[in-house]
């Protein structure tokens, strides 16, 4: 390793008792000087790279870079080489290269250019939390890949056998065809909420309808979607199939009476109009009765969970796969563990076990330079094989940013 640059620290205590963007200037001009002092061209440090630098500066905690006793790539002993220096008061000339190094791919896309005035184009129906099935977050009840996939997904746990099928043309509905399903819940769960309000005051409501007319261009802002021409190409397909894709559940508890329920994801759809270029304008989308009468009927509050709204910007259908089990396992304890096995074993992915689980590490070693929504992830061994560990992230609110995607808001009810 080259000779270390040595620059003048601002001390811990002086640096703790600045406001966040005076962290964030006095990082930047130290990365600008490093650049200057070798020959570097100034680089602009993003979000993420802030908010690592401030954690760490902070508390000179090796765990705050996220990187592991034994680091396995060059980024991973670059980020350890940059902790021990600063510990010794110095810099190594690895300090922006630590965080320019050829990078994993990252956990989330870019949210699309008008996706910060959503409130102002999107009715205040969907001002409401994301919704997810509490019931199907146990498994994936889609493939996890955008590649079309027929036959079957077929589940054996405890207490059920849970069976997806796909319709022979259309093929399985996929975990981003999912998120049409989950605008449909939240409207739906949003309308009930209204229409309990309105009971309790001993107003005469009328309960929510069976069906609703969204336009495509809201189904897309809801999603975070861009509104090119493609994206409304698409919706028709990814219709076709949550409408062909069933859910077949035979219940193991009932002694010798097993009940067998077979569900849609979405009951019906009917384009309603299409706009001068023959794109879907709006559609209408039948509800099905198990979707209405888990989140209209229930008694108390639904079977429902709340979903960071940064989901939506999860890029591989493995990550969505792991945050959904996450919110749904962590609960109130704020852990969860699964074997590799198991993980595999409730994804429904094609995949062997030996490649699933080298898909799913390096899914979690990408996390440690781009964050995970909600949760930290880790892969540590146990006793009989390596577990994947979610934890829920309770950030310090003063120190993330406004829109970063570490401990983003979720939506708030209307």
């Amino acid at each position: 390793m080259s000779e270390p640059v040595r620059l003048d620290l601002m001390p811990l205590d002086q640096f703790g008792a600045l406001g966040l963007h005076a962290k964030n200037d006095y990082l930047q001009e130290l990365a600008d000087t490093f650049c200057a002092r070798t020959g570097r061209e100034t680089l602009e440090l993003s979000k993420d790279a802030l908010s690592r630098l401030r954690r760490f500066y902070s508390r000179r905690s090796l765990a705050d870079l996220k990187v592991s006793p034994e680091p396995t790539n060059a980024l991973e002993q670059a980020l350890r080489d940059l902790g021990e220096a600063v510990k010794l008061n110095e810099r190594r000339p690895d300090i922006v290269g630590a965080l320019t190094a050829e990078l994993p791919a990252p956990v989330l896309r870019e949210a699309p250019e008008d996706d910060s005035q959503l409130s102002f184009f999107v009715p205040s129906i969907y001002d409401a939390p994301l919704k997810d099935d509490v019931n199907l977050m146990d498994v994936a009840p889609f493939s996890l890949g955008k590649a079309k996939r027929g036959g079957e997904i077929r589940y054996e746990l405890k207490d059920c056998i849970i069976t997806i099928d796909g319709s022979a043309s259309a093929g399985l509905a996929t975990v981003f065809d999912y998120d049409i399903f989950l605008h449909m819940v939240t409207s739906l769960a949003e309308e009930a909420r209204r229409y309990r309000l309105n009971q309790d005051k001993g107003l005469r409501t009328d309960a929510p309808a069976r069906v609703y007319r969204p336009s495509s261009s809201h189904i897309l802002k809801f999603c975070r979607r861009s509104s090119g021409g493609k994206q409304y190409k698409d919706l028709e397909a990814a219709l076709d199939r949550l409408q062909g894709t069933r859910i077949k559940i035979l219940n193991l508890t009932g002694g010798s009476r097993r009940e067998v329920v077979a569900m849609p994801l979405i009951q019906t759809f009917k384009v309603i109009s299409k706009t001068t270029t023959g794109n879907i304008d709006q559609v209408e989308i039948g509800i099905p009765d198990w979707v209405y009468n888990g989140v209209v009927r229930e008694k108390g509050n639904p079977q429902i969970l709340t979903l960071n709204p940064e989901y939506f910007l999860i890029t591989q259908g493995i990550g969505r796969f792991i945050y959904r089990l996450a919110r749904r396992a962590a609960g109130k304890s704020g852990i969860a563990r699964y074997g590799l096995k198991e993980l595999h074993k409730r994804s429904g992915s094609l995949q062997g076990l030996p490649q699933f689980a080298f898909q799913v590490r390096q899914f979690v070693s990408s996390t440690r330079v781009f964050p995970f929504p909600d949760y930290d992830l880790e892969i540590v061994e146990g006793k009989r094989e390596d577990i994947l560990v979610m934890r829920e992230r309770k950030p310090d609110a003063a120190d993330v940013p406004l829109g970063s995607g570490a401990g983003a808001p979720e939506l708030p009810l209307a």
